[in-house]
């Protein structure tokens, strides 16, 4: 997926979306191991999808806290 569509989740599906992307990485792990992966390359892109999505999750609580340390000092 693009980043883009990552960022129009909210937070629960971006977080289930995250949960899926770990539990899928881990079955393609275990594949690659066994010698049984198709296509080398799908380990790859999920561990990408993995980054954006942490990246999209701590961008988010960044925003959060700087929010909410404006209004309290302000």
């Amino acid at each position: 997926m693009k980043p883009a569509e990552f960022r129009a989740m909210s937070d629960e599906h971006l977080g289930l979306t995250l949960k899926e992307n770990i539990k899928n990485l881990f079955h393609l792990q275990f594949q690659s191991a066994t010698e049984r992966l198709e296509t080398p390359s799908e380990i790859r892109k999920v561990k990408r999808d993995v980054a954006r999505i942490k990246t999209i999750q701590r961008e988010r609580e960044l925003a959060h806290k700087s929010g909410e340390g404006a209004k309290t000092n302000g």
